[in-house]
């Protein structure tokens, strides 16, 4: 199948800022690919993920449907579950954005968005990436207002995402939203304009 010109990952931890970005690359144009909202998808009621995962871990779907909090639980802390949750889900997220990347305008930039981008090697296939950043206590105070979530929690999830310095590495961009919203739709805007002109 093939893909559009311009595929970007984007990608950022949780707090960053990166769903902003996306909804502005979404605003200019751009074809925005949720990479959790596929996730999702991919183990809906009657679908062939929640069919694995039902058959992997009982417990965790009831009435038809996944008991999230009962997956979290087990697959959080214990690397062996997750690498067995990943081996359900992402070759169906993958399958999933490939079908939407195959709906693009001709010349119209594919954005990636990845929580998890250069945690595996999908970052390899797009033709730039994308890392939205910003200081650890305003990563935690946004996340915290936003998701309910404990401090102690969060922390847990960002000490299990890849540290900042080493995705710096592998990123072409790096956005710093260590300001306002106003100046981080800025930095996207301007951005947006060099990938759409690479």
């Amino acid at each position: 199948m093939a893909r559009p010109r311009a595929r970007v990952g984007l990608t950022g931890g949780i707090g960053s800022g990166k769903s902003e970005v996306a909804k502005v690359f979404a605003e200019l144009g751009a074809l925005v690919i949720d990479s959790d909202a596929l996730a999702r998808e991919a183990v809906a009621a009657g679908s062939e993920g929640l069919r694995a995962i039902a058959a992997r871990w009982p417990a965790t779907v009831a009435g038809g449907a996944l008991d999230r909090g009962a997956l979290a639980r087990i697959v959080f802390d214990d690397a062996s579950a997750r690498a067995q949750l990943n081996a359900i889900v992402h070759p169906l997220v993958r399958r999933l954005a490939l079908e939407r990347e195959a709906r693009a305008a001709a010349g119209q930039l594919v954005i990636r968005e990845a929580p998890l981008l250069f945690e595996g090697d999908f970052y390899k296939s797009c033709d730039a990436n994308v890392l939205v950043i910003a200081p650890p206590e305003l990563r935690i105070t946004r996340a915290m207002a936003r998701s309910g979530l404990s401090r102690d929690d969060i922390e847990r999830r960002i000490a299990a995402q890849i540290a900042p310095e080493r995705a710096r590495e592998l990123a072409d961009y790096t956005l710093e939203n260590d300001g306002t919203l106003e100046e981080l739709r800025a930095k996207a805007t301007q951005l947006y304009s060099i990938l759409k002109n690479a």
